[in-house]
């Protein structure tokens, strides 16, 4: 069955000052390294109102449409930016998460890959914060869950830093099982093993600075795999950011591209065991150009390979 490939170029239109990490050359360079895989590329259209408004309150999303300037860029915080066509890249962002889900649960693709931006996984409930205004992965769940009917899905975030906004959304979620590893310490702060969520549903991974593959396959090996097979998910949704990697200037891990294609494999053979082997990533984090382009491209072949 297909790979499917989900983006848009209004996620271009979202400019952030110069020097920001988070900028538009990511998606420049990721892209054209997908280019000539066995991939269906199909547009992520716009989120609507109700979709954010799955984990937002509505209150939030008047908020940050309103904050979008006519021209320029505004801060929202001192990593947090907007310009013209912020707030529709962040609905394309959205909405391609919730397509991609939709197909995938229609078997008109085995799995996806989501290439967006601005990324989502730092959004709290009313907070917009690490270069991101909504939570598309919590949105995604939280679309699976109560409009599609699944029971149980699991989130997986191996971006380098927390996902303290993706567990933020789904604190009281007792329906998904989030994961996060990241580097601790590092920004933002969040992500000790002792926040578990409200029903026990989330499981913080965190790796001292300066880990490396092995460390890394070692703490999904022992803490987070096991947990999976129990929680027995019918859909599984990736955080992909590839800022673990150990060129990337914003942390201090050292994770290689071998590292992303492994966890990218075994969370696909835990899809398979599961979930019918449906597996939806959205990109993240990743701000070295050339780590990001060619781990993504690394943790695309899995997706295809899962697929075939």
């Amino acid at each position: 069955m297909t790979t499917l490939l989900v983006t848009h170029d209004d996620c271009s239109h979202h400019v952030t000052p110069p020097g920001h990490p988070e900028r538009v050359a990511r998606l420049e360079h990721l892209l054209p390294a997908l280019e000539g895989k066995a991939l269906t590329r199909i547009e992520a259209p716009e989120a609507s109102e109700e979709d954010v408004c799955l984990v937002h309150p509505k209150s939030y999303v008047d908020w940050v449409r309103g904050s979008e300037p006519a021209e320029g860029t505004v801060s929202l915080d001192a990593d947090t930016h907007m310009s013209p066509g912020s707030y529709k890249a962040a609905m394309r962002a959205v909405g391609g998460a919730i397509r991609a889900v939709d197909m995938v649960l229609a078997a008109e693709a085995q799995n996806a890959f989501v290439a967006t931006r601005p990324p989502g996984h730092h959004a709290e409930t009313e907070t917009p914060m690490g270069f991101c205004l909504f939570g598309n992965v919590a949105i995604a769940a939280k679309h699976a869950l109560d409009r599609k009917g699944l029971s149980r899905v699991a989130i997986v975030d191996f971006d380098v830093h927390h996902g303290n906004g993706t567990q933020d959304l789904l604190w009281s979620e007792a329906r998904t099982l989030f994961v996060s590893s990241h580097q601790m310490p590092l920004w933002p702060g969040t992500g000790a093993p002792d926040e578990r969520g409200a029903h026990d549903n989330i499981i913080n991974v965190p790796l001292a600075p300066g880990t490396v593959g092995e460390g890394f396959r070692y703490a999904y090996e022992g803490q987070v795999f096991p947990r999976l097979e129990e929680f027995k998910p019918e859909l599984v949704i990736i955080s992909a950011g590839f800022d673990a990697h150990k060129a990337d200037p914003l942390a201090n891990l050292s994770l290689v591209e071998d590292d992303f294609a492994w966890i990218t494999q075994k969370l696909c053979a835990i899809a398979d065991r599961h979930a019918d082997g449906r597996v939806v990533s959205v990109l993240e984090g990743g701000y070295d150009l050339g780590g990001l382009s060619r781990s993504g491209a690394a943790h695309v072949d899995e997706l295809i390979r899962a697929g075939g």
